[in-house]
């Protein structure tokens, strides 16, 4: 755990952008997220690291904001703020790559803007440099994040993976392995969208939807199956829209579908075929027994009790297609 200190310090200071350690669930939800990045968080002393590292983070952030709003206290702090006032422009302008580089982890990106700042001579050890340097980080963050929701060609990509990955949890492992390829290669799927619509003079039909298929089986996505085909199919159609090539409503609609495997499927297939066998033996008992004018009425209650249970097994077949649809 101390040899990732630095890491953890990042995962805290992005906790304390919006979390509050005086919420307790919030920092537990948070300690056990921490597990998804390798760290041991089921060990009870690994645990208390952590929230150790994120009362002391917390007491520096607010350190740090109290001196980003004061007068230096000391010649050594002028000088380091005279030198971080220099240096503010090429940290900016560094951002983008040491984002890319990062390809959009922010923890990891401040992690690399640390870094660079302490490559250029910057004294993190004081809190007014600190402060305005994780400052820089979140705003140049901030800013990025409300150019993009504005960016016509982000909002787009947007709505296009919001389709791609729609109920995606009930998809096997395999499938959002391969949506989220997609998703990592959005432009490349716009780019051979564009190209099929383009040079299919803006139609769209059950050819040019073939041909999308085809080629991301050619780079090797797996999307030819039930699940996949009709979400790329209907995205390339959402691009195509976007782009003006075809209208809005040209784009295939995704079928709701019952989510069940094939297994499933085949199971109630066979228990509404047994029901239906056995309904058709009862009327044909029914018929016999009707030209007995004698029956007992002990005899017919017996009937309408197995017909009962047979129609509650049809209920319960009823309510397992709703449950999987859900």
């Amino acid at each position: 755990m101390e040899s990732r200190t630095a890491e953890i310090d990042a995962l805290c200071r992005d906790f304390l952008l919006i979390g509050s350690i005086e919420d307790l669930d919030d920092v537990n939800a948070f300690v056990l997220s921490l597990a998804k990045h390798g760290f041991n968080i089921a060990d009870s002393n690994s645990a208390n690291y952590v929230k150790g590292r994120l009362q002391k983070l917390h007491e520096i952030s607010e350190v740090e904001k109290d001196a980003i709003h004061s007068m230096p206290n000391s010649w050594r702090e002028r000088e380091a703020l005279r030198k971080f006032e220099s240096a503010r422009d090429s940290l900016r302008n560094s951002l983008p790559e040491i984002i890319s580089q990062s390809e959009t982890e922010m923890v990891k990106a401040r992690m690399l803007f640390e870094e660079k700042a302490r490559q250029m001579g910057l004294d993190l050890r004081i809190p007014a440099v600190s402060g305005r340097l994780h400052a820089l980080f979140d705003l140049q963050i901030s800013l990025d994040e409300d150019i993009a929701a504005s960016n016509p060609k982000s909002a787009r990509r947007t709505r296009v993976i919001r389709l791609l990955q729609h109920g995606a949890v009930h998809l096997a492992p395999s499938e959002r392995r391969t949506l989220d390829r997609l998703e990592r290669n959005i432009e490349g799927f716009e780019q051979l969208a564009e190209a099929i619509l383009e040079k299919s003079g803006g139609e769209y039909s059950e050819a040019q939807q073939t041909l999308v298929i085809r080629f991301l089986e050619k780079k090797g996505y797996d999307v030819n199956n039930p699940e996949l085909r009709p979400r790329v199919v209907a995205a390339a159609g959402v691009i195509g829209a976007e782009m003006g090539h075809i209208s809005p409503s040209e784009i295939p609609k995704l079928a709701p579908g019952i989510k069940v495997s094939d297994k499933e499927v085949d199971s109630i297939i066979t228990d509404l075929k047994r029901l239906a066998e056995q309904f058709k033996t009862e009327t044909v008992e029914d018929v016999d027994h009707d030209s007995e004018l004698a029956e007992s009425v002990a005899d017919a209650s017996d009937r309408v009790n197995k017909i009962r249970s047979k129609i509650d097994g049809v209920d319960e077949l009823l309510a397992r297609l709703k449950l999987s649809n859900n």
